[in-house]
């Protein structure tokens, strides 16, 4: 049997550094060497921190945590909005690159890839030397680092990759696990979180290598049967899932953000639906699309993920729309107001070009309510597209009701943007 050869490619402090990256090249300050932090509203300084330098990281800022926290800890914090348009067009790039290179490309979330070179060893005889041009390629040509990870699997490939940051390439190959992957706590296992690692260290398993020879009837009992064995093969650096080429036509489009700080209110999880319909509609309406289903997701601290969906009578796109009835599904959803991992946004069943313009069936009021919410959208999106997302900005939920903030900002300053967070 053919012996796998996989690589993981993950960008270091993506949305950070992206932003950087532009400010940069217009001459502006390096967010990465600075105390700074994307997320919110610079002015207001209201939101959550959706990424921060390593600078901010030394003053105990943590991403998904109030702004306002975060500049009670460094009040000489750097704020940069998010600019959803700039991380597209930067992930795209170097997954580009990577294609240039690799058979099988998987797009795993906005800043991170799986590359399967399986079956290449006479076009590229030494990966460690195909990771390093790949590497130094993206950060000479793009203007940012990434972390590769190389092994025989996706997740030996993915382990490796965040053994050390930034700007760096490790192996994880089987006869590794012991040395590089076994001493690790167990919390850093791929998807073993703090609930699961707490269950874990009351039977004194401590590390990856206390998991990988621990006692599997003991494992069920504690993380349950399905989990727990995923849970060992890992810890034994075993993962056969495929490396999956991406369909040429988007059959949904969906964003979603993980969080270090638990979600525990209503005020910031209708900030996050925003922000996240905002996103997801923009790509689709740049698409020509409109969605039928509406589906939201979340995620416990165990890692249980909960979603809802709701079928549509007519097919949508905007703003208001997606982000009205994500709330209505997250309080269906949300019932138990148990802290938040992440919140998600999926929009399918889709429709394009004239099939997607349908009368409304529900009276004249309606059609013209999302009439005047279509021609906001274009106005956002037509803004957006020539001046930089902060051009303008969706405001936070106010009595009930989305209001858009009517704050304009000149050129120099549209340039000033900032990150979203990964998915996990």
């Amino acid at each position: 049997m053919m012996e796998r050869l996989i690589f993981h490619v993950d960008v270091n402090s993506a949305f950070l550094s992206w932003e950087s990256k532009r400010r940069v090249e217009n001459g502006l300050s390096d967010l990465r060497q600075i105390p700074s932090c994307i997320g919110g509203d610079p002015e207001t300084r209201r939101g959550i921190v959706l990424a921060k330098s390593i600078p901010a990281k030394r003053y105990g800022i943590k991403t998904g945590e109030p702004l306002s926290m975060a500049l009670r800890k460094c009040p000489a914090l750097t704020i940069a909005p998010p600019d959803f348009k700039l991380y597209a067009a930067c992930s795209k790039a170097f997954k580009d690159m990577c294609r240039e290179y690799a058979p099988v490309v998987e797009e795993f979330s906005i800043d991170e890839c799986f590359l399967d070179f399986t079956g290449t060893e006479y076009i590229y005889p030494d990966p460690l030397a195909l990771a390093y041009k790949i590497k130094d390629r993206i950060r000479d040509e793009l203007g940012f680092t990434v972390n590769i990870g190389i092994g025989r699997n996706k997740l030996c490939a993915k382990m490796a990759g965040d053994f050390e940051k930034p700007d760096k390439v490790h192996t994880l190959f089987m006869e590794e696990v012991p040395l590089k992957m076994w001493p690790l706590p167990v919390e850093d296992l791929l998807y073993v979180g703090a609930a699961s690692a707490g269950k874990l260290k009351a039977v004194s398993i401590y590390t990856i290598g206390d998991l990988a020879h621990a006692d599997r009837n003991l494992l069920k009992r504690l993380l349950g049967e399905k989990f727990s064995e995923q849970a060992y093969l890992y810890a034994n650096g075993l993962d056969d899932s495929e490396v999956r080429k991406e369909p040429e036509e988007a059959k949904g489009y969906s964003n979603s953000v993980t969080l270090e700080q638990d979600v525990t209110d209503l005020e910031t999880a209708h900030a996050i639906l925003l922000a996240l319909a905002d996103s997801v509609t923009a790509h689709m309406r740049n698409d020509q699309a409109k969605s039928t289903c509406i589906s939201v997701t979340i995620r416990y601290l165990d890692f249980k993920n909960r979603s809802h969906q709701c079928k549509l009578e007519e097919p949508v796109n905007t703003t208001t729309e997606v982000y009205e009835t994500a709330k209505n599904l997250l309080a269906e959803l949300w019932k138990d107001q148990k802290p938040l991992r992440l919140m998600g946004i999926s929009l399918t069943g889709l429709v394009k070009g004239e099939y997607a313009k349908q009368m409304s069936l529900f009276g004249q009021e309606k059609e013209k309510k999302r009439e005047r919410d279509e021609k906001l959208d274009q106005t956002v999106d037509l803004l957006r597209n020539r001046f930089g997302y902060d051009i303008i900005k969706r405001g936070t939920v106010m009595a009930g009701k989305t209001e858009v903030a009517k704050k304009f900002k000149g050129k120099q300053e549209a340039k000033k943007q900032g990150e979203f967070t990964q998915s996990s």
